[in-house]
């Protein structure tokens, strides 16, 4: 089968698409600045930056990093914040400066920043306050030498920004104490609005983003993304978009979080060259809240994972939202169940299609069609200039209909490597194909299908959770002889980890395992469930057999 999907295309997207159209993303923001200058870009705690804001205080950061800083072209700048209108701010600041951004998931524990940002090297920070005491544990462990502490308020207007400020840190007390050399956002944009930035040449080749995922080692990887790669994916996505969505019209609503590739890729960049209004949602788990925000806006478009879509068509409250605007729902990062589909067009009356990529190729290889045509069940098919193909154990390509195999794919959009990782990075990419670890079926259309998973990752509401890395941390329990992570299906996430355990301590109990992996570990990587055992199946040379435990009928 070779590129049979292409005849599934719909009429108006492209077979290819022009990836010289933009040197660097830049490009393609300063365009949408030239074109919608008045527009709202994000709306954030109901505030508006417009794209000229967006342009001239990007402008001011950039200025500050390169003359306050002292930052030059390829240094690392870490940025780790929730939703607010400062990570948009960053980003592109980052750029007109020439920096290689580095996301980091502002939940993450002491021991996984630590990790993160002295992997990647990066040489400064701007960090959300409710997070700072974290970064002051480690810091020194770490190349950073610059930080920029920032409140969820402080891109907003008066009196809305101190008024927020005040309340997520006295009513609330959400910012435990830091003491942490550092500048505040208000000062880093007043020493940046001195003098100006002066933009280096950035071209297809240059590192945009750091982007870090898991692996089957468990061990966090960076996936180096040029502006190529973006460029890329930002065309190949608003190819596929075409049908549906038309300049200046647009308002996104946004809750997932920016540092996920999903939303950074396909809401933070691609939308902007339809002059899109992105409506940032800060914590998307208070649903009375987030409801409340889609109520205000005619929202045309909305992103989520399968997780998302479900709590929010179960909730009372979803009936209250007028969808009649609404064009285009895209569920990615996990499977998007049938159950779940059917239950949000009855609540809504809105269909959402579901979509497939990974860290590794910018996200999005493999989508349905927005124009009705999608399958259910399907991954859909490739996007423009993308190669999908399946293969064997002996890397054969599958030829056999149904038959499955592993997910390669091929393509602009796909990562040059893992940073600093040549030997992971030979695991993955073979003669220009990335081998996803996802075994899948296609049919005779080109239609893709994930059946299962070659590697024994997590997924956790659409975010990766590796087994090596939850074992790692349990393991250091001295009451913990042996122990072996695996995911088991969860109603409101699709997976949640559990650890199956032989006790070292026979008082060992199952409060103790979860208070201690809490320690060092994020939330949704902490164990659900916890069973122990007197032994854990091995293979012949003690290897310890996780699918043996998946398949256990039981698991207490």
């Amino acid at each position: 089968m070779k590129n049979t999907w292409l005849k599934h295309y719909p009429k108006s997207v492209p077979h290819h698409i022009d990836i010289n159209q933009y040197q660097n993303i830049l490009e393609v923001s300063d365009e949408a600045i030239r074109k919608f200058r008045n527009n709202p870009s994000f709306t954030n705690f109901g505030c508006d930056l417009t794209y000229h804001e967006l342009d001239v205080q990007s402008a001011k950061l950039a200025s500050y990093f390169q003359n306050t800083l002292g930052l030059k072209k390829g240094d690392r700048i870490a940025l780790q914040m929730p939703n607010v209108l400062q990570y948009p701010i960053a980003i592109f600041a980052a750029f007109r400066a020439g920096l290689v951004v580095v996301n980091t998931n502002p939940l993450y524990t002491a021991p996984e920043m630590r990790h993160q940002f002295k992997d990647s090297g990066a040489k400064a920070i701007v960090i959300v306050a409710n997070f700072a005491h974290l970064l002051e544990d480690i810091i020194k462990d770490t190349d950073i030498q610059h930080v920029i502490v920032t409140q969820l308020g402080d891109a907003l207007p008066f009196p809305k920004k101190p008024l927020i400020n005040f309340v997520i840190k006295k009513v609330k007390k959400m910012v435990p104490n830091y003491n942490l050399k550092h500048h505040t956002w208000d000062q880093a944009m007043k020493f940046g609005s001195e003098k100006t930035y002066i933009q280096p040449k950035l071209g297809h080749d240059d590192i945009a983003f750091l982007q870090y995922t898991g692996g089957t080692t468990g061990v966090s990887k960076g996936a180096i993304l040029t502006h190529k790669n973006i460029i890329a994916n930002v065309l190949q996505i608003c190819a596929w978009m075409t049908p549906k969505l038309e300049e200046g019209k647009e308002i996104a609503i946004t809750p997932l979080p920016m540092y996920h590739i999903f939303s950074l890729t396909v809401c933070s960049i691609a939308l902007m060259r339809f002059g899109t209004q992105n409506v940032l949602i800060t914590n998307p788990r208070d649903f009375k809240d987030f409801i409340k925000t889609m109520k205000k806006h005619k929202f045309t478009v909305l992103t989520g994972v399968n997780t998302l879509f479900n709590a929010l068509a179960n909730h009372p409250d979803i009936k209250t939202v007028d969808f009649s605007h609404t064009k285009v729902c895209v569920a990615g990062a996990m499977a998007l169940q049938k159950a779940v589909k059917e239950n949000w067009l009855k609540a809504t009356g809105t269909d959402v299609i579901e979509g497939y990529g990974l860290t590794e190729s910018s996200p999005v290889a493999c989508v349905n069609p927005i124009d009705g045509t999608d399958r259910v069940g399907t991954i859909g098919i490739p996007v423009p200039d993308t190669d999908m193909k399946l293969v064997d154990d002996a890397d054969q390509e599958v030829t056999k209909l149904g038959e499955p195999g592993e997910i390669c794919i091929k393509g602009p959009q796909v990562m040059q490597g893992y940073y600093n990782r040549p030997d992971e990075t030979a695991k993955v990419i073979k003669d220009g194909w990335l081998h996803t670890g996802d075994v899948g079926i296609v049919d005779e259309d080109g239609f893709f299908k994930i059946v299962d998973r070659k590697k024994d990752m997590i997924l956790v509401s659409g975010f990766n959770v590796y087994p090596n890395e939850v074992e790692d941390v349990i393991a250091k329990n001295p009451k913990v002889l042996e122990v072996a992570a695996i995911g088991v299906n969860d109603t409101h996430s699709g997976e949640v980890v559990k650890v199956v355990i032989v006790k070292k301590d026979p008082s060992l109990t199952e409060k103790e395992v979860i208070d201690f992996a809490k320690l060092s570990l994020t939330n949704y990587k902490v164990p659900k469930h916890v069973e122990f055992r007197t032994e854990l199946p091995k293979t012949n040379v003690g290897k310890i057999l996780r699918r043996a435990l998946r398949d256990a009928p039981t698991f207490q």
